[in-house]
């Protein structure tokens, strides 16, 4: 699994932060990593530093599944740790319900 991460101009430390970004990626979707080609990540500071305010602080993650239209979520939370994990369990969620349904279908299919 292939992960990128991508930052606006407000965020700091992208160096460090990939590196904790991907290890908390890596981390919650380890149980559906087989299935995932890559998985980008996309970090923004919805008001920059000028302004403040609560979660302001955006994560959105695309998981482009194997053999399948990539799937999306976004989380907002009042800071990048938080709205990482955040997103990345959404994702998680997201990804092992896709796969249920896309399971189940493969079951009920009667055209062998």
């Amino acid at each position: 699994m292939q992960i990128q991460i991508n930052t606006d101009r407000n965020i700091e430390g992208r160096g460090a932060l990939a590196s904790q970004v991907s290890s908390t990626v890596e981390t919650i979707l380890r149980q559906v990593s087989d299935h995932i080609s890559r998985v980008e990540v996309h970090l923004s500071d919805e008001n920059s530093k000028k302004k403040g305010g609560n979660d302001d602080m955006r994560c959105m993650m695309e998981a482009r599944l194997k053999g399948h239209q990539p799937i999306a979520v976004t989380h907002q939370a009042a800071t990048l740790d938080q709205a990482v994990d955040g997103a990345a369990d959404q994702l998680a969620r997201l990804i092992k319900s896709t796969l249920g349904r896309l399971h189940d279908q493969k079951s009920h299919r009667t055209d062998y």
